[in-house]
């Protein structure tokens, strides 16, 4: 059995993968910081699954452009 046949059936590992891809694709600036902050998701679900799939739920937003914050739409962009 391959370590890739393991993975197919963990939806965390999944998931982890498509931001993997997703971040890939970035832009240089917002790479190196995206990047750090999946490399954080990572090694934090080698210790606590939970929370990795939630930090991973929050971080996949930011991609897709959702707010980071509950008031960054209140916000005015530049201050």
């Amino acid at each position: 059995m391959a370590a890739d046949d393991r993975l197919e059936d963990d939806e965390l590992a999944r998931r982890l993968r498509e931001a993997h891809r997703r971040v890939r694709m970035l832009p240089a600036a917002e790479k190196e910081r995206m990047g750090r902050r999946y490399l954080a998701i990572c090694d934090l679900a080698k210790r606590d699954r939970e929370r990795a799939a939630t930090r991973l739920d929050a971080f996949l937003a930011a991609l897709d452009g959702a707010p980071d914050t509950p008031r960054a739409p209140e916000n005015p962009l530049g201050i």
